[in-house]
């Protein structure tokens, strides 16, 4: 079996079988790829059926020169999970990366913005800026309005559908991982920003691939993930915000206002999309100082 092979029937195993997302899928290649790379470039034959414990210590000694200790850990379970597959389909009978450890880490406590901060990002959008003709900026507004307030991963904002709006029950439809798919409260605020784009998108020359698509680019295309990015990295230079600041982050500030101002943990669970209770669980780390309140408030001996 050659390695280009393995990828292909890999990532239609991680597709069809355990139902990950285009994204999941193209990570878990990646780190394949790096493998193959090595092997290149130091002129090594090794096969994915032949390849050895030692040669893939030497892999990975060498690449932890250039990468943190996070990437390294994610590094050795994607390469992990690859091998465990080809046990699987009776390719191989064992793993060479059953006899090393990843590198132990601390676990990272997610960056967030004041409320604050988030206002501030949003009224430094110029809501006049046009591209050829196209009003960019009410779209740019509805956009961070809607990462925020719904608190959506940058996949699901430039998949979100216009019939995935549901403003009369107050929830929006969001295709998650897997494909999985979960309702989501919708501020009012955040339907009126978003149907201000709508108006404008109805002016725009959309693209058959992209006429249920809500979000789009002054072409009429659906947005990339890179061009979200983009918006927001500009935004935070233009406000002066002297932050890290990307999609996620506004992921994070919505589970952690959420969670500051009182909600179930479990309700931001179910809005997030999380899998496991205990993946929601790291914004208890975030400031336990509403917890004090809590117990102040509701245990009957405070």
């Amino acid at each position: 079996m050659k390695w280009h092979q393995a990828i292909v029937d890999y990532k239609h195993y991680l597709q069809i079988e355990r139902g990950l997302s285009k994204n999941s899928i193209e990570n878990y290649s990646y780190d394949i790829k790096k493998l193959i790379h090595y092997l290149e470039k130091n002129s090594i034959s090794a096969s994915p059926i032949t390849i050895d414990n030692e040669i893939v210590k030497e892999f990975i000694y060498a690449i932890s020169k250039s990468i943190n200790t996070r990437s390294q850990a994610r590094l050795i379970s994607g390469l992990r999970n690859f091998f465990d597959y080809l046990i699987f389909e009776n390719y191989r009978k064992t793993n060479p990366l059953d006899l090393i450890e990843s590198p132990r880490i601390g676990r990272k406590l997610p960056d967030t913005l004041s409320v604050n901060d988030i206002d501030h990002l949003i009224n430094a959008i110029d809501l006049s800026y046009q591209y050829n003709g196209v009003n960019l900026g009410e779209r740019n507004r509805a956009i961070i309005e809607t990462l925020y307030s719904c608190g959506l991963r940058v996949s699901e904002l430039i998949e979100l559908k216009i019939s995935d709006l549901f403003f009369d029950e107050g929830f929006i439809k969001v295709t998650g991982k897997g494909d999985k798919q979960r309702f989501v409260p919708i501020g009012l605020n955040t339907q009126k920003y978003i149907t201000i784009w709508k108006d404008i998108r109805s002016h725009i020359k959309v693209d058959v691939s992209s006429k249920d698509t809500l979000f789009l680019n002054y072409k009429g295309k659906k947005l990339t993930r890179a061009m979200i990015f983009t918006i927001i990295k500009k935004l935070v230079e233009k406000s002066g915000l002297n932050k890290n600041v990307s999609p996620h982050t506004f992921r994070h500030s919505f589970a952690t206002h959420l969670l500051e101002n009182g909600a179930d943990l479990r309700a931001i669970q179910m809005m997030l999309g999380h899998e496991s209770i205990t993946t929601t669980e790291i914004y208890m780390h975030l400031d336990r100082s509403h917890l004090s309140d809590v117990l102040n408030k509701f245990h009957p001996r405070k």
